[in-house]
């Protein structure tokens, strides 16, 4: 190679930076319109003349791509699709238990684990029962005033005889027999 003549063999044969730089240094005439082969692919030069005055930044292809989404658009909906947003919850089925006698336990446990091992929460609305599994959802209903809470059962208990529930201080407050202790109540057992 004499410097102002360069094959295309020596083209073929050199890595694509390679050749462009033989290309430029030869300034060939026919430099625009070689094409060469590197690592099995083709690449064409393409002179400066044909390339775009100007190139929009990365920043500016980001924002013009989100451009069509600026309007929120509603979707549309299938004939035969249920708006889920508009149906009310169920109601829970209740499986009454019976009557019974419930008390509460509150700041003398309140921090201590339970039977389920969780710490007790004498703020939470949950209940201590001699055999429902934990985790049940119950209902007690004071017959007297018709006040009701539902509790979730994470302790076992009560351990005195003719009590069948006892409830953290937050569920008595509700049903209204912290000032008695105990009272006479009504129990159901939900379903979820």
């Amino acid at each position: 190679m004499d410097g102002t003549r360069i094959t295309r063999a020596a083209l073929r044969m050199a890595t694509p930076l390679a050749a462009l730089a033989l290309l430029g240094a030869t300034g060939a005439s026919w430099a625009q319109d070689a094409q060469f082969a590197a690592d099995s692919s083709a690449t064409r030069v393409v002179p400066e003349a044909a390339q775009p005055a100007f190139q929009p930044s990365e920043a500016a292809h980001f924002e013009n791509a989100f451009v069509r989404f600026a309007e929120p658009v509603e979707p549309s909906l299938p004939d035969h699709a249920v708006d889920i947003t508009t149906i009310e919850p169920a109601e829970p089925t209740a499986t009454p238990i019976g009557p019974g006698i419930a008390s509460y336990y509150g700041r003398k446990f309140h921090g201590r684990p339970t039977a389920s091992g969780e710490r007790f929460d004498m703020n939470a609305l949950t209940a201590a029962h001699k055999t429902l599994p934990f985790g049940s959802r119950v209902r007690v209903i004071n017959p007297r005033t018709g006040a009701s809470v539902v509790v979730r059962i994470n302790d076992r208990g009560p351990f005195v005889r003719g009590r069948d529930i006892d409830v953290s201080r937050a569920a008595a407050e509700q049903i209204g027999i912290v000032r008695s202790g105990h009272g006479r109540v009504e129990l159901e057992l939900l379903d979820s």
